[in-house]
């Protein structure tokens, strides 16, 4: 059965002097009349304020290995509670998780959920942490943040996988409550983003450079090389020069690959050798940890060690065959630390995908 909407109290709008209202949480500034909704579909004005229509809703739960979101330095082999809502505050033409995040309607809203319940979910579960994803959690920042400090009581962490497209004033606080996050940079032109997404460049780039100066939350970026578009050797060069120069040699680089889907089913799938010379570009430029992704390949997968180059942690699509990180994450070989968020390996949660539903938990 489908859900109704809610009408939480929003944040982060202002009135405007024609009676209308402004939304301030993302660069896209969306100006409302009575009973209009923001470009993200979510967000609307009601009496005269902004709710946010799908507080407490989810389009489902799962629990993944981290390493699906994709977090490879994130306590790897851990299990995560993931889950979603609807909408999106893009509009990629190419979205590999359209049926949800380009939904105009609630019909994927098919699980009811506090925040209260999903942290204690997630404990019962033994999940190391929640993972707010399949759609942007930006877009329903409250019902995300409520649910990080119900997950903190509780000992669990909190996992973002995001865009990035959000303003200054709500990024302080949406990272400043995530113990880790996934961003997607979705290519390296602003013209990519204006035709192929309907959003800039620049804002992700003010994101990321935040989240490497001013927080503590450990993240991880992955680009979507989409074939003509977006995986040109000098666009990769221009990319993966920023990541090195503004944010760091340590920040892991995902290489994933596009297939056919949405309103992009015209072009072909990434072959996976654009994936692998991707990630010898990136390699050659100084990044020490680059992984591809959508494709089976072990050693784009597997985390080596900087400086003896040993493999680490191995991986088999979410499979971890071998683990040889020391409990405080430094290669037992030369005593290198490995960037990231270790702790004593119990053994890998496996590639399985566990539906979860609230009501019988």
């Amino acid at each position: 059965m489908n859900l109704p909407e809610s009408s939480h109290p929003a944040r982060w709008w202002h009135a405007l002097d024609d009676g209308r209202i402004q939304c301030d949480l993302c660069p896209r500034d969306c100006k409302l009349h009575e009973g209009q909704r923001g470009a993200c579909f979510v967000r609307r004005m009601e009496h005269g304020r902004m709710v946010l229509t799908t507080y407490g809703r989810s389009s489902g739960f799962c629990v993944d290995p981290i390493e699906k979101k994709p977090l490879n330095h994130f306590y790897p082999g851990s299990s995560v509670l993931s889950f979603g809502t609807a909408g999106c505050n893009l509009a990629c033409k190419f979205c590999q998780n359209w049926d949800i995040s380009k939904s105009r309607d609630m019909d994927r809203l098919m699980e009811s959920a506090s925040p209260e319940k999903i942290a204690r979910v997630a404990q019962q579960l033994d999940c190391k942490s929640v993972a707010f994803t399949y759609n942007d959690p930006v877009i329903f920042a409250e019902y995300a943040l409520d649910t990080a400090d119900a997950c903190h009581a509780l000992g669990i962490q909190t996992v973002a996988v995001t865009a990035g497209f959000i303003h200054h004033e709500p990024m302080l606080e949406f990272y400043g409550r995530m113990d880790a996050a996934n961003v997607d940079l979705k290519g390296f032109t602003n013209d990519f983003y204006v035709k192929y997404c309907a959003g800039q460049l620049q804002p992700i780039l003010d994101s990321l450079i935040h989240l490497k100066r001013n927080t503590r939350t450990w993240f991880e970026l992955t680009t979507l090389l989409i074939p003509g578009l977006n995986d040109s050797e000098a666009e990769i060069r221009d990319l993966v020069d920023w990541v090195g120069k503004e944010l760091g040699t340590d920040v892991p680089l995902h290489f994933t690959a596009f297939h056919p889907d949405w309103k992009m089913r015209d072009i072909l799938p990434t072959p996976p050798a654009t994936l692998s010379r991707a990630r010898a570009i990136a390699l050659e430029a100084g990044l020490h940890y680059v992984y591809t992704g959508n494709v089976h390949d072990s050693e784009g997968g597997t985390t080596f060690c900087p400086t003896c180059h040993a493999a680490l942690v191995v991986r088999d699509w979410y499979e971890i065959p071998a683990y040889h990180l020391t409990n405080t994450g430094h290669c037992p070989h030369c005593g290198t630390a490995i960037a990231g968020r270790f702790e004593q390996y119990g053994g890998a949660f496996g590639a399985r995908r566990i539906p979860v539903s609230m009501a019988a938990s």
